[in-house]
């Protein structure tokens, strides 16, 4: 008996092991860690300067821009949309705060939240049309990323706006150790958008949306303020980066974020986000994005070509689309 026992006992703890691991392997996250460590493996093989700490520091500077945006971009994905503004919302925020402080004479704190407000005022418009409206977003988007270029372009008068104060800097290179702040801006924001999907009923709506809106709003769900408070964030994260941005380059470009857009969906859809909607996870974003920067690290450490490697990465987004695709079914 105590051996038949002893065996009940090893069989029930293989079978719990086994589900834990089917539990595991069924999770969002393991695609795209498999391909962080895949593809780290194979840069490290390929520069040997990969794996130094001052390049690993680099490359999470790098990617610090477009993980931000990507937060936004997994908030709006989530729910099944898509948002095109990003890069264009963007560099429109960094040229206002640049031009209230060099042109108008403003303090730097007028000149910051001027930007901000410049995401919030867009997220807002994109979240009204395509809620209230029932705009389908990828136009609405479309036509906001269109707008935000030509006001960035008209208010600039179509030239970069330069001399800024020393101190705008910090934002894009500055220090705190030997961490980049952009880097730590990064992972703030990524714990206040893990706490707001994870922990909280707005989380809980935003993925009941993107899994079947008609359900969520029998239910009870205010899926048009959710859908109005997602793209108000995707505008937020925006202007977020614009700061970084504007600190980094210590000018205001109109003509900045060009096919960032790209990049933070394929953040996205890279770090297991099924572009459908209602399925991922915000640290899945943050791999993502991470993933992303590796390969444009390494692609140029070896010497790949740029536009070879804009090639490579909408292969990438078919193929993750495509198991997402295949995940959900």
């Amino acid at each position: 008996m105590p051996h038949d026992t002893a065996m009940g006992t090893s069989v029930q703890g293989t079978k719990k092991m086994n589900a834990n691991i089917r539990q595991l392997m069924r999770s969002p996250l393991v695609l795209p860690m498999v391909g962080l460590i895949v593809v780290s493996v194979l840069m490290g093989f390929a520069s040997e300067n990969f794996f130094s700490v001052s390049n690993i520091l680099n490359v999470l500077r790098q990617v610090s821009i477009n993980g931000i945006l990507a937060v936004g971009m997994t908030f709006v994905i989530l729910t099944g949309g898509i948002d095109l503004s990003v890069g264009a919302v963007m560099a429109f925020s960094g040229t206002v705060c640049a031009g209230l402080i060099v042109n108008m004479g403003m303090p730097g704190s007028v000149g910051l939240a001027g930007g901000l407000l410049v995401g919030l005022g867009l997220g807002v418009f994109n979240g009204i049309l395509v809620a209230w409206g029932r705009m389908p977003a990828i136009i609405v988007t479309l036509a906001t990323m269109g707008i935000a270029r030509g006001l960035g372009l008209i208010y600039s008068g179509g030239y970069p706006i330069s001399g800024l104060p020393s101190w705008i800097a910090w934002f894009g290179i500055g220090r705190i150790g030997i961490i980049p702040v952009p880097v730590i801006a990064m992972f703030l924001i990524y714990g206040l958008a893990w706490v707001l999907l994870e922990r909280t009923a707005f989380g809980r709506h935003v993925y009941s949306i993107g899994g079947n809106e008609t359900a969520a709003r029998l239910s009870g769900v205010k899926t048009q303020r959710i859908k109005l408070a997602i793209y108000t964030i995707s505008g937020m994260t925006s202007a977020f980066a614009a700061v970084i941005l504007t600190g980094r380059l210590m000018s205001g470009q109109p003509n900045a974020g060009g096919g960032f857009e790209l990049d933070a969906i394929a953040a996205v859809v890279m770090g297991g986000t099924s572009i459908a909607g209602g399925r991922g996870l915000i640290f899945g974003t943050l791999i993502g994005a991470v993933l992303l920067g590796i390969l444009n690290n390494g692609l140029n450490l070896v010497g790949i070509n740029p536009y070879l490697q804009d090639v490579i990465k909408g292969f990438i987004i078919l193929l993750a689309i495509y198991i997402g695709r295949g995940e959900r079914r």
